[in-house]
């Protein structure tokens, strides 16, 4: 069984991921330890009562990352870029296996992702979506084919509550499109709204003479990245040092 440490374990995603941990997810995971940030509400209080079950777990929200580190085989992060960073130096400090979820960091944050992955194993994407990086492939072969010929952009939605836009699955997306068309990201037009609920929906449109291709895909809840989260989470416990992503991790799920 692989024991979790989960850091923003109160956000949406950190309490998503917990949940279904906890839901004997196909009996491969514990919580072993819960964090969030200094001077948050829930701090001391049992995370199960926080989930909002019935009786506890026995696992107390805590901010002592150095701590929660220790306690656990995996460390699960979805929360700010600053936050990511100070515990992926401790990860990397104590040899404990990552999984980051967390968007909007910067180039001089994802080179120190780069650094600490020589040292351990690294999951991080910026959706842990198993259809959301199936589009990714998608969309690679649908530019390449495509062409010049085609005009292409991104339309990403996500709930008002998001701070970052565009999303880090638009950029992603953007760099598979500049990637595949050979030219510069900032070529590529990328559309943001921020509205109500939504999840997360992503579209790629790729138009040409007289006809229009568009790849979608819907998150109709927080469970599927959840459910991508601990797959990565199996993934990573069982590699070498190294910097993936989830296309790693649906490789060797599917052989």
């Amino acid at each position: 069984m692989i024991t979790l440490i989960i850091s923003g374990c109160c956000g949406r995603m950190g309490r998503s991921i917990a949940t279904l941990a906890l839901h004997d997810f196909e009996q491969l995971f514990s919580v072993a330890a819960a964090l969030e940030v200094a001077g948050h509400e829930a701090l001391g209080h049992d995370l199960g009562t926080v989930l909002g079950r019935s009786s506890p777990l026995g696992v107390r929200v805590g901010s002592d990352a150095r701590a929660a580190l220790g306690q656990g085989d995996v460390l699960i992060e979805f929360t700010a870029p600053d936050v990511t960073i100070t515990h992926v130096q401790l990860a990397q400090q104590l040899g404990k296996p990552i999984v980051i979820g967390t968007t909007g960091l910067s180039d001089a944050q994802r080179a120190t992702l780069q650094t600490a992955a020589k040292s351990i194993p690294i999951v991080f994407s910026p959706n842990m979506s198993l259809g959301v990086n199936v589009l990714f492939e998608l969309t690679q072969l649908a530019a390449e084919r495509l062409g010049l010929s085609f005009d292409v952009e991104v339309i990403e939605s996500h709930h008002r509550q998001k701070k970052d836009a565009p999303s880090g699955t638009a950029k992603r997306l953007i760099e598979v499109l500049a990637a595949a068309r050979r030219q510069p990201a900032n070529a590529i037009p990328v559309h943001a709204v921020r509205a109500g609920d939504i999840v997360g929906d992503h579209t790629v449109v790729l138009a040409g003479p007289s006809e229009r291709l568009e790849l979608t895909h819907r998150a109709q809840s927080r469970e599927v990245f959840a459910r991508g989260a601990l797959r990565a989470a199996q993934f990573v416990a069982q590699q070498k040092p190294g910097l993936y992503d989830m296309s790693h991790v649906l490789k060797a799920a599917h052989g």
